[in-house]
């Protein structure tokens, strides 16, 4: 049987309600079947030809292993710069760097629980991108990745048909039909943690 090596310790923000930073928790045990609210965020890679970037995650990941989800998700170190944590975690996973970074959805959040009653619990922000580099997943995050045309990615998460994770599949519902073409929203609407503000006591 192969081990996995454990990762450097990481730390995830905790938040109220409201999105405003409450504490920080170590990321390899914030994950269980009463996940705190914490600070997230998705990316959707594009190519040159219009395609998306979709992996699989590792078989290993204690939440959603081996299922098909979008480009990249990750979490800001506390105190980290989202659009930084972004351009990190992408070059972490994948290998590549990013172009044309743009947020699109600044509020969304999710709750989804496993069947064994695991439970992903963030405010997690969407960004969408450009790359021109190679594709290096790594493959203690990465099973697979490849690029399929978005047009028919997003058709089939929307008829069902697409077997995606429950956050792309909510998230891919709400982003604009070409999310490249899209207006880029405004910083003001993330949550307080993710503009850098401070605790409210």
């Amino acid at each position: 049987m192969t081990s996995v090596p454990l990762s450097p310790a990481e730390s995830v923000v905790l938040l109220d309600e409201e999105g405003r930073a409450i504490g920080t928790a170590d990321k390899r045990g914030v994950h269980h079947t009463a996940t705190p609210l914490h600070l997230a965020f998705s990316c959707y890679l594009f190519d040159g030809a219009g395609s998306v970037l979709v992996t699989q995650r590792a078989l290993h990941k204690p939440t959603w292993p081996g299922i098909w989800t979008n480009s990249c998700c990750g979490h800001p170190a506390p105190g980290e710069d989202l659009e930084d944590a972004v351009r990190r975690r992408v070059g972490q996973e994948l290998g590549v760097r990013v172009e044309g970074l743009r947020l699109l959805m600044p509020r969304f959040r999710y709750r989804a629980v496993m069947d064994d009653g695991m439970v992903e619990h963030e405010m997690c922000p969407v960004f969408a991108a450009t790359t021109t580099d190679e594709v290096r997943p790594d493959p203690a995050e990465v099973e697979e990745a490849r690029w399929e045309p978005w047009d028919a990615f997003r058709a089939g998460v929307l008829d069902g048909s697409r077997d995606i994770s429950p956050w792309c599949r909510e998230q891919v519902a709400e982003l604009p039909d070409d999310p490249l073409a899209a207006p880029a929203a405004s910083y003001d609407d993330l949550p307080p943690a993710a503009r850098g503000q401070a605790p409210t006591a």
